[in-house]
């Protein structure tokens, strides 16, 4: 009877892990113990996905070699735990040049999340907020209207000639972003549901008609993008100019800084140090600006003015005409009135909204509008640049504010005595009593 009783306990055993194996291959728990729960995701991250119903993509276009490809994924099992139906895959992008080129991928790569026809570029580097606010773009839906002003040599939003933005305006159209002419010659004023409206770098005196209708629209709460260059010195005195409080400072900025990167025109501006502002906060590549004008805040406003690019120290603003033969012979003139970098190149504008309906109003100033042109949108961060300044302009650049949730022990602090006494017990007091230790064990056996 025993033996029996043994046996069904054995084959009671077995039934009971093999209903455990099978469980375990259908369904996981997963239990977090950490303090604050820092290995899951924050519940505003988990609200985000709430508002994303149905499949997700999520594609690294990411080299094989190394070790990016591991990390991203340990990244994004956390979300796959809250949300199922994200679909986690890799491309090599050496193996499809041509997409890859189209999507801008250069580098390391790039991480794109798909979601009902729209699609989110993920920044470096790739962590929880960054992939957080990427997912809360999605899920805002909806497209955006940008206005661009046409009709007087402006750079075209869909044209393809070398100086237009229609490499740069047909990627960001994939965010939901809609781009629009805007001619004042034919409409009255800016039409109502626009985003934002784009100056970009006129190549002719604007109409006192459209210089009005941008001013009303700038001080009825409107947002703006304008991308001024050296040339257009017939606006950076008028009216426009006057409400944002900005001046575009004569000459060509040059930069003699670029010879180190085998860049041998000074009027290609490189940058890789920004100042901090929401635009390019933990931006780090390197940005090309052709032919850029510095500028200045030359009165006080309402506007809260912060640069957020800015020359190097080698830089400085060259007066008169600069033939391509030259451009390497140009030199530093402060007799002649040039001035010396670092030189700001970019402002961030903004203000409590003059419209009750708006909140906060924003403009963004930048000397050059080259950057994103067709020819130079797909050297090193320029693109990606452009996106961070229509995101903070239309009022994404901050989605979620997630906490910081770091382990709170990973920083001991030790008074002066209390460092003394823990130097002293290590260097002194456990060498003796080890060694002591030593001499009281061999005393005892040679007693034996």
């Amino acid at each position: 009877m025993r033996r029996l009783d043994r046996w069904l306990v054995l084959l009671a055993l077995i039934v009971a892990t093999g209903c455990l194996g099978f469980l375990s291959a259908r369904h996981s728990w997963t239990f977090d113990w950490t303090r604050g729960a820092r290995a899951s995701l924050a519940p505003e991250s988990a609200a985000v996905l709430t508002k994303l119903p149905g499949r997700v993509d999520v594609v690294g276009y990411l080299s094989p070699s190394g070790t990016l490809r591991e990390q991203i994924a340990a990244v994004m099992e956390r979300y796959t735990r809250e949300k199922r139906d994200i679909v986690l895959s890799f491309v090599d992008p050496d193996l499809d040049p041509a997409a890859s080129r189209q999507l801008g991928i250069a580098g390391d790569g790039a991480l794109l999340i798909r979601y009902q026809g729209r699609e989110e570029r993920v920044e470096s580097p790739i962590n929880e907020r960054n992939l957080s606010n990427a997912f809360e773009r999605l899920a805002r839906g909806g497209q955006r209207i940008v206005a661009f002003v046409t009709g007087d040599g402006e750079r075209q939003a869909d044209g393809h000639a070398n100086a237009d933005l229609g490499t740069f305006m047909r990627q960001v159209e994939r965010r939901g972003i809609r781009a629009v002419p805007l001619n004042f010659s034919q409409t009255r004023g800016v039409p109502e549901h626009t985003d934002l409206v784009v100056l970009a770098s006129p190549t002719a005196a604007l109409p006192a008609d459209s210089v009005a209708a941008l001013v009303d629209y700038v001080r009825g709460g409107g947002n703006l993008l304008w991308l001024t260059e050296p040339a257009n010195d017939d606006l950076d005195t008028g009216a426009l100019a006057d409400v944002l409080g900005i001046r575009v400072l004569p000459g060509v900025l040059v930069d003699a800084a670029g010879s180190t990167l085998n860049i041998h025109d000074p009027r290609l501006v490189v940058l890789a140090d920004y100042p901090f502002h929401a635009i390019t906060r933990g931006f780090r590549d390197t940005t090309l600006l052709p032919q850029a004008s510095a500028l200045a805040q030359v009165s006080d406003h309402d506007w809260a003015v912060v640069p957020f690019l800015r020359s190097g120290e080698r830089s400085w603003t060259a007066f008169g005409g600069i033939d391509n033969d030259k451009a390497s012979t140009v030199a530093f003139h402060p007799e002649a009135g040039e001035l010396k970098g670092p030189l700001d190149v970019g402002f961030a504008l903004n203000r409590l909204s003059p419209n009750p309906l708006k909140s906060e109003q924003r403009a963004v100033v930048i000397g050059d509008g080259d950057f994103l042109s067709n020819t130079y949108v797909g050297n090193g961060g320029n693109r990606a640049l452009g996106e961070r300044v229509l995101d903070w302009l239309l009022g994404d650049d901050v989605l979620v504010d997630l906490p910081s949730r770091g382990a709170p022990d990973r920083v001991i602090s030790l008074s002066q005595d209390g460092l003394n006494a823990v130097t002293f017990g290590f260097l002194v007091l456990l060498p003796l009593a080890l060694l002591g230790l030593g001499i009281g064990i061999a005393w005892r056996r040679r007693r034996r």
